[in-house]
């Protein structure tokens, strides 16, 4: 059986992921690839990262943000 990771521990996934997509997009950008390809490569390359590793500090955030705008929404009906 498999022991949930810790908060500490998909931070530190988070980071390394991160830190490889950061060094990718430098290398894609010293080899001369267009910035629009490095954009959409660090965008869809953070959403694989979010999909594998959740940040569920951001997730947590998202929802309180969901639910308050649910709360102002029904007041003013």
């Amino acid at each position: 059986m498999r022991t949930p990771k810790t908060s500490d521990e998909r931070k530190l996934e988070r980071a390394i992921g991160l830190k490889a997509i950061a060094r990718t997009a430098e290398e894609m950008q010293q080899k001369g690839a267009d910035p629009v390809d490095i954009r959409t490569f660090i965008g869809g390359a953070r959403r694989k990262l979010a999909e594998k590793a959740p940040d569920p500090e951001q997730y947590s955030k998202a929802l309180d943000l969901v639910n308050e705008y649910t709360r102002l929404a029904s007041r003013k009906r």
